[in-house]
């Protein structure tokens, strides 16, 4: 069974975010220089450079990068296949927060079998589908849960079979629930 060659519009996007963080430094060093003169007294002491990395990276801390955008992005690709044709289990939307973890992991599992299924009838979206896990497993810290399971959350086989266009309209609307 050969596997999808590994690049899709989120290595694309990667590149991409990579070039914008180059450009920034570009035009941080470039401000630095033309502010040298004015703040070089305030960056000579240990609060000035406390200030200066606050204001120069909070910003970016503070609008965050979600580590499930490749996967919404991947998703979306294949929201419309009409070469998938599988009931999955799929997970409500409104899970308790404690469930959170449980609910992906669920999700994940169930795009295995969107990947098998891929692969027995040469589907058009094997490719990201195979992106959607590669980069979920990815964001899963060394496939361990890392929340305690309550009692009151379900195992995957306990929930509602649907198609895969209501499995995937579920999907998004968790990672964007993730991504808030």
């Amino acid at each position: 069974m050969l596997r999808p060659q590994q690049n899709s519009a989120g290595a694309w996007s990667r590149l991409e975010n990579q070039k914008t963080h180059l450009k920034n430094l570009c035009l941080q060093y470039q401000l630095h220089l033309l502010l040298n003169s004015h703040f070089l007294g305030l960056l000579k002491n240990e609060t000035g450079l406390i200030i200066f990395f606050l204001c120069a990276y909070l910003p970016k801390t503070a609008a965050g990068h979600c580590k499930w955008t490749e996967v919404l992005k991947d998703l979306e690709q294949i929201k419309t296949s009409k070469d998938i044709d599988v009931s999955l289990y799929t997970a409500n939307t409104d899970e308790d927060k404690e469930c959170r973890e449980l609910v992906m992991r669920c999700f994940f599992l169930e795009m295995k079998v969107i990947l098998h299924e891929c692969y027995v009838t040469n589907c058009s979206k094997s490719q990201d589908v195979f992106n959607i896990l590669k980069n979920g497993n990815a964001n899963f810290e060394n496939n361990q849960m890392n929340s305690t399971t309550s009692k009151k959350c379900k195992e995957c086989e306990e929930y509602e079979e649907k198609n895969f266009t209501e499995f995937i309209q579920n999907f998004v609307k968790v990672i964007q629930r993730e991504c808030k």
